[in-house]
């Protein structure tokens, strides 16, 4: 079977820091913050990303280029005879949990886009916090409308994915990714100006370390590898379709910086409009849609800034549910030899039936949000760096790494890759793990 590729490095490093780029960073990232304490969190959290993930992800490309296949049948390929296609199963149920509640998050930005065109923010300029929070509540409530919302979004995520890979997700993200960029900063430059807003910075940007607790690891290490789409195949599929002249540590490494450098702009947007209204940052997952319009109804050119931003909101959703979806399409197409049309829409509407619950329950909603963020996918990173330094051939991971050795590193880099990789990565994540369940 002919398999699709993407067609320029900028289309790789876009669909990739699509993949990373989504609701963990405009949505999840702000509230885990603002519960966490701000600036601590964030020190935490960069050493998460920088220290234990890249290698995590420099893992993920390796296994998905080298195979050139699904996620279920690069494990073994990888490593022939080792029976650990487990790691593969898991990343499937990792992006398959996420798939069941994150749509219903992109429904609510659809949501908040025709509430933000209709003016009803601004409408509710003298309505009390209450009435904010009672919005957020019918929205989140099952009925009609957050049923309609919740299908429009997973069915403009399925059209893009149902395109292919050069003529769906490369074509969309080269210019959804660079727009995002371009109106989050628009945004963190207005919530700056805001008198007040200093206190927000400050709540970004200095630490207080007394703040720190072993849940706020647990956050960190969890916003790590859902942010970055670790665990849950979409930089493994994706990479599946790079070209092998590409460079994997470059590619890796711009994938991280610009989730990260994302997450602290979106910081940069909401903190300092938050403190500047006087409000609190530990709203908790309500933060952007019962707290935020409050503040878009008091700032000047309100209306206009929140359409703006729930148009971002729904970007970044977008470009991560595309990854989500093409990692359990891409297993139907060739496990199954489907045609992508039809491989597309049954997936589409296997996540779209599950997700009606996570719409019906927020109790459902929260265990696909917690237990995939928090479990599957620290455990599918767990076990993907026990299979990749202790099962495979790590020859194989740095013959990779170095295009069969046209590319040259430092060897002190490459020495402490494969010591994170092999040692400091499992202990992390072991210890992290088993101090979230005991």
């Amino acid at each position: 079977m002919n398999r699709d590729h993407f067609g320029s490095s900028f289309g790789v490093l876009v669909a990739m820091a699509g993949s990373a780029v989504g609701l963990g960073n405009l949505w999840r990232f702000p509230y885990l913050m603002g519960t966490n304490g701000g600036a601590a969190f964030i020190i935490l959290y960069l050493v998460m990303v920088f220290v234990l993930c890249l290698p995590l992800l420099y893992c993920e490309f390796v296994v998905g280029r080298r195979t050139q296949t699904n996620l279920i049948t690069a494990f073994s390929q990888y490593a022939p005879g080792s029976r650990w296609s487990i790691v593969g199963i898991l990343g499937l149920l990792g992006a398959f949990f996420i798939l069941s509640f994150y749509p219903v998050v992109g429904g609510w930005s659809i949501d908040y886009i025709v509430r933000a065109i209709g003016f009803e923010f601004r409408d509710m300029a003298a309505a009390p916090a209450a009435e904010f929070e009672q919005m957020f509540q019918q929205t989140m409530a099952f009925s009609p409308r957050s049923l309609i919302f919740h299908f429009v979004y997973i069915a403009l995520t399925a059209f893009i994915v149902l395109a292919g890979i050069r003529d769906g997700i490369e074509r969309y993200t080269k210019w959804m990714m660079p727009l995002l960029f371009l109106m989050v900063v628009v945004i963190a430059i207005r919530s700056i100006l805001l008198p007040g807003a200093q206190a927000g910075l400050d709540f970004l940007f200095k630490p207080d370390f007394s703040q720190i607790t072993g849940k706020t690891f647990l956050d960190a290490l969890g916003q790590a590898f859902f942010s970055l789409s670790i665990g849950c195949g979409s930089i493994l599929t994706y990479a599946s379709y790079v070209k092998r002249s590409e460079n994997i540590i470059k590619l890796s490494s711009m994938t991280a910086l610009t989730d990260t450098l994302f997450a602290i702009i979106a910081g940069m947007a909401i903190m300092p409009a938050v403190f500047a209204y006087g409000l609190s940052p530990g709203e908790g997952p309500g933060l952007l849609y019962a707290v935020l319009p409050r503040i878009f109804a008091e700032m000047p050119m309100g209306s206009w800034i929140a359409i703006l931003f729930f148009i971002i909101l729904f970007i970044a959703a977008v470009t991560s549910s595309i990854s989500l979806l093409e990692v359990l399409v891409s297993v139907v197409i060739e496990k199954l030899r489907w045609s992508r049309k039809k491989a597309v829409i049954l997936m589409t509407l296997v996540c779209w039936v599950i997700g009606i619950f996570s719409v019906w329950s927020s109790e459902i909603f929260d265990f696909f949000n917690n237990f995939s963020s928090n479990v599957i996918l620290p455990l599918g990173g767990l076990l993907l760096v026990i299979y990749v330094g202790w099962v495979a051939d790590f020859r194989i991971f740095e013959d990779e790494i170095t295009n069969a050795g046209r590319l040259h590193y430092n060897r002190f880099y490459l020495r402490w890759v494969r010591f994170v990789i092999r040692y400091l990565a499992p202990l992390i994540i072991l210890t992290i793990l088993l101090a979230g369940v005991l």
